[in-house]
């Protein structure tokens, strides 16, 4: 009897750690050049936030309060990106985390929400790893759609962050729109467009910067969109 209880708990134990194990994540990381006071800052204010990550965003940083990434502006209000979000955790200077969700191009996902953690670990001094971790991942549909979006999207926004401190702050709106009329597409976006213009081209802009199967509809080339996506993911 005692071996067969033995025989239960490990296996048990093993069928646990199988399921811990096959628990989605997405874990990406980057090595900034900046010390860890100012990725804090980067992740924990409007100004921070708007040089990397978005082109305007409503920043609270305590428990509870505001992380709104507006992708879109002049999206329509619970349109604009991660509109409702909010911080979850704050440990200065080492995490923070936050519940996310889908963009609207997902909409049932968008429903729901996931969670995301940020750790800083210092270096040495003057530069400061990053690690994103993901979680909170349900399975098929549109859940496998936008484990994909974010599996490439996080990448491209720690991309950014790093891209921040050695070049400075990312005007996202000029930038991405310096991309679209390089990319040469003028189907749906006026070319000439400057991101502080009529409202019509901006909408398009941003909707390429944030949606890539979007390039499709705008006639961007793949490469062209991917380019316009790490501006802003």
């Amino acid at each position: 009897m005692r071996k067969l209880l033995t025989s239960l708990v490990m296996l048990l134990s093993i069928s646990s750690n199988v399921a811990i194990g096959a628990e989605r994540a997405i874990e990406k990381e980057v090595i900034v050049a900046a010390p860890v006071a100012a990725v804090w800052q980067s992740w924990t204010t409007k100004a921070g936030i708007e040089a990397f990550f978005s082109p305007q965003a409503e920043i609270d940083a305590r428990v509870g309060g505001a992380f709104h990434i507006h992708m879109d502006p002049l999206a329509e209000p619970g349109m604009k990106g991660a509109d409702d979000m909010r911080y979850m955790a704050l440990q200065p200077m080492k995490m923070l985390s936050f519940d996310w969700n889908a963009p609207p191009s997902l909409p049932e996902a968008r429903l729901q929400r996931t969670f995301v953690i940020v750790r800083l670990t210092d270096i040495d001094g003057k530069s400061t790893r990053v690690n994103i971790y993901h979680v909170g991942w349900g399975d098929g549909g549109e859940w496998d759609k936008t484990y994909l979006y974010f599996d490439r999207a996080w990448g491209y926004v720690l991309g950014n962050l790093k891209k921040r401190y050695e070049t400075g702050p990312i005007d996202c709106r000029n930038e991405v729109s310096r991309r679209l009329r390089r990319s040469g597409s003028r189907r749906g976006v006026d070319q000439g467009a400057d991101m502080g213009a009529a409202a019509a081209p901006r909408r398009a802009v941003l909707t390429l910067a944030t949606e890539p199967d979007a390039a499709t509809r705008c006639g961007v080339s793949s490469s062209a969109s991917e380019g316009l996506f790490t501006c802003c993911a």
